[in-house]
């Protein structure tokens, strides 16, 4: 989900000293914000003004998508690898799943969602990493990953404690910019799931998901403009 490099390119809602009377809505009303559309948080709303930079999946296209996972949301490591508003994440969240990582290079974007998540009660469930995706992921590889105190961290064994819920859902263009490290990532993570773990990928037309390892295996579904492949493993 694609986001911006300049704060002053964000929605007011997600500047990050932005002052909110009321950053979700109760009633359930979508206006002004990108909705949660199931479990114990549905019809709560994270506030978005509609900014190009950030891609949203779309509602329907992620009721499809939790509709093909259904029970198998519950008690999984969710990791967003591209998070843009957090909204898979706390939609996962609202549907059982155990924690999510959230990985957003966007500084102001990733600190809205750490508010979002303690406005919304799952600031225990939610860590939000302000990164970025391919980087992190090499240093996950690498075993370089470190604490808030500067020293080494095993984050590989603290998430693989869960079976993972993986959604890569990336600015589209990265499939076409960088296609190649798009796969590498995809199949690096793979490499480290736990067994039981899923793997949602989302793209338009300018990647072709039988480039993904072991084509056969993917679950491929379009709905316009978005291809969604998903993989048990």
């Amino acid at each position: 989900m694609k986001r911006p490099r300049r704060s002053s390119s964000i929605p007011a809602a997600f500047q990050p000293d932005s002052a909110l009377d009321s950053p979700f809505d109760a009633g359930g009303s979508a206006a002004g914000g990108v909705r949660i559309i199931g479990g114990k948080l549905r019809g709560r709303s994270l506030p978005f003004g509609g900014d190009p930079h950030i891609r949203p999946m779309k509602d329907r296209v992620r009721e499809a998508v939790f509709n093909l996972l259904a029970e198998d949301v519950r008690g999984r490591q969710v990791i967003d690898l591209f998070a843009g508003t957090g909204i898979l994440g706390f939609e996962a969240l609202s549907r059982g799943a155990d924690r999510a990582l959230l990985l957003e290079r966007h500084f102001p974007t990733a600190k809205a969602i750490r508010r979002h998540a303690e406005q919304l009660g799952l600031a225990d469930q939610m860590d939000v990493e302000a990164a970025d995706t391919f980087v992190w992921v090499r240093r996950l590889v690498d075993g370089l990953l470190t604490g808030t105190d500067g020293r080494p961290r095993d984050v590989l064994s603290e998430l693989r404690q869960l079976p993972w819920l993986v959604f890569c859902c990336p600015p589209y263009v990265l499939y076409a910019q960088r296609t190649d490290d798009m796969l590498t990532l995809i199949r690096q993570l793979m490499s480290l799931a736990p067994p039981g773990s899923i793997f949602v990928v989302e793209s338009d037309e300018r990647f072709d998901p039988t480039l993904l390892d072991d084509p056969e295996a993917w679950f491929v579904r379009a709905y316009p403009p978005a291809i969604i492949a998903l993989r048990r493993l």
